[in-house]
């Protein structure tokens, strides 16, 4: 049986529409990111234009990080209830005994998870980057669109959602409760976010090759994870609820 994209449409459809009618994803989606667009915007009209190097530094890269917060816990937590969410609910086993292909049941639910956060994540870069230029102090906003900031943000947003992303799912394949799977799900974005941290407050140095080698890394972290993660979906194990 062959890959057919037809079948993953047919899954994201169906994800997007169960994203509609469930409040606990609806609030998420909409809770975190206002969440984090406010406390950055807090942080920049905070910083004052005559602190030192290492202060304004650090209020930039607060900021920063608080960006990348959005593509790491927001896909996580909605994948994390890709799998377990369906066993609560009594519709993952009809889905399984439809002749779709394990591959395209796994890029069906990323890609639904992927799609609306990633594009949330950029939305609210894009109005931060908007507000810097218009209402922060020139020092701030020279030092958020110099260096490698703006770079970073823009290659890392999709990849941190991807990683988050294949942890979720990871998680709620073998959980039998949605709240846990969400809760460990969050907890796999940490190391991540305690590195990119580093890279955000100037404790590592970040150059443009360092972002785009760190980068293409993570990429192909992301591409090794889709093939782990697919390697453990099994019918008869998703359906029962099985660890072993």
């Amino acid at each position: 049986m062959t890959f057919r994209w037809t079948r993953v449409r047919a899954i994201v459809v169906k994800e997007l529409r169960d994203y509609r009618r469930n409040r606990f994803i609806l609030g998420t989606m909409g809770v975190l990111p206002l969440l984090f667009i406010i406390l950055p915007l807090i942080q920049l009209f905070d910083a004052r234009g005559d602190l030192d190097s290492t202060r304004l530094n650090l209020h930039v890269g607060l900021s920063m990080l608080y960006m990348l917060l959005i593509p790491a816990f927001l896909p996580s937590t909605l994948s994390a209830y890709s799998v377990v969410g369906e066993r609560e609910q009594g519709t993952l086993e009809p889905v399984l005994t439809t002749p779709i292909r394990r591959k395209e049941f796994l890029v069906g639910k990323a890609l639904a998870a992927f799609g609306p956060t990633v594009g949330l994540a950029y939305a609210v870069f894009g109005v931060f980057l908007a507000a810097a230029a218009l209402f922060a102090h020139p020092a701030i906003a020279s030092a958020i669109y110099s260096g490698t900031h703006v770079l970073v943000q823009v290659l890392f947003i999709p990849l941190v959602a991807g990683w988050g992303i294949w942890v979720g799912i990871a998680v709620s394949a073998r959980s039998t409760d949605v709240r846990a799977a969400q809760q460990l799900s969050v907890l796999g974005c940490v190391p991540l976010m305690a590195v990119l941290a580093l890279m955000s407050l100037n404790v590592i140095t970040v150059s443009v090759g360092l972002a785009v080698g760190f980068a293409a890394a993570l990429l192909a972290i992301d591409l090794l994870a889709w093939r782990a993660v697919a390697a453990m979906l099994d019918r008869e194990r998703l359906i029962t609820g099985s660890r072993t």
